[in-house]
């Protein structure tokens, strides 16, 4: 049996706060196979960018804290790793795009230095030879007259443009998994669509894994494999693709679905989801979503206890909530 590139088991982060715990991320499990595109769903606040910033230790401790869980990365748990190995893995066999590519990027610094910055660290290339990687990774995502280009400073290109460099600095050193935070955020449709089919082309060439993170649906469905709907710092339902978007079983991914502008007819009423999600510093006892509940049968969630995440069906996995999954 082939083992997953990534196998992340019953993560838990809370952040501890003079207001009291957050729980940002609850008992979280999924896996990434070599080649796969993975995407992780939700709201603002969800808990998808604090999952992802945990496996590669980006949450500041204090006042972040990894309670439990592994994330077994090609044999090494990168929850229990010490920094010092955890950082030869981070930018190398691990690479992140972030979501804002103005704040990402040091506008002090020339594209040249932050490009060949990764190649300096984790493979011990400079000067010339480092220079050269670097302009052919800026030809690869697209950027014109990358000779000249690679001198500039982040506030002379467009944010699409400084969205391809951040494309091929996390490229660059051939990582084995590419993070996306919200790449397509702020962008206009046109760049929109350049930027994933430009992930998409790189991951074909090189067979790099991919975690994208969206509240996006029609970027998940145009780019992922399976996908994971998290909501309130936990998963409630995971599939595949097509799957899912098909046969969605948790009455918090038909509201999300149902929300999309291109579901209604022209002139209809937009549904949205009633009211916020919940204090994660005060979490409700049984199910995140009851109060929120339209679609299934609010009367019938369990309010007690986090409803448990079970297979309803072959790998369509939602939480065993009967109000939730009530039709």
């Amino acid at each position: 049996m082939r083992m997953p590139l990534l196998e992340v088991s019953n993560l838990t982060t809370r952040f501890h706060t003079r207001n009291g715990i957050v729980r940002a991320v609850e008992d979280v499990s999924f896996s990434v196979d070599k080649g796969q595109t993975v995407g992780i769903v939700g709201e603002s606040g969800s808990g998808k960018s604090v999952t992802c910033y945990s496996l590669i230790g980006l949450i500041p401790q204090p006042p972040g804290k990894i309670h439990a869980g592994s994330a077994m990365f090609d044999g090494i748990d990168l929850l229990n790793t010490p920094e010092r190995k955890l950082r030869s893995i981070r930018g190398k066999r691990i690479s992140m795009i972030f979501q804002d590519p103005m704040t990402s990027l040091n506008p002090y610094l020339k594209i040249s230095e932050q490009l060949t910055e990764p190649l300096e660290i984790h493979e011990g290339i400079k000067g010339k030879a480092a220079l050269h990687r670097a302009i052919d990774a800026l030809a690869e995502v697209g950027i014109p007259d990358p000779e000249k280009r690679i001198q500039s400073y982040p506030h002379e290109f467009s944010g699409g443009m400084r969205q391809r460099v951040m494309i091929a600095m996390a490229l660059i050193t051939r990582p084995e998994l590419l993070i996306c935070d919200e790449p397509t955020t702020a962008l206009d449709v046109t760049v929109q669509k350049q930027v994933l089919d430009l992930i998409k082309d790189r991951q074909e060439k090189l067979g790099t894994a991919v975690i994208l993170i969206t509240h996006d649906l029609a970027v998940v469905h145009q780019t992922c494999d399976d996908v994971n709907v998290m909501y309130a710092g936990r998963i409630v339902e995971r599939a595949q693709c097509q799957d899912l978007f098909a046969h969605p079983k948790h009455a918090y991914t038909r509201a999300l679905m149902k929300s999309i502008p291109a579901t209604h007819a022209k002139g209809e009423r937009l549904y949205t989801i009633p009211g916020v999600p919940p204090d994660l510093s005060d979490p409700p006892p049984g199910c995140a979503f009851h109060a929120r509940n339209t679609l299934g049968d609010a009367s019938l969630c369990n309010v007690t206890s986090p409803p448990p995440l079970v297979e309803i069906s072959p790998k369509h996995f939602a939480q065993d909530c009967p109000g939730c999954l009530a039709c």
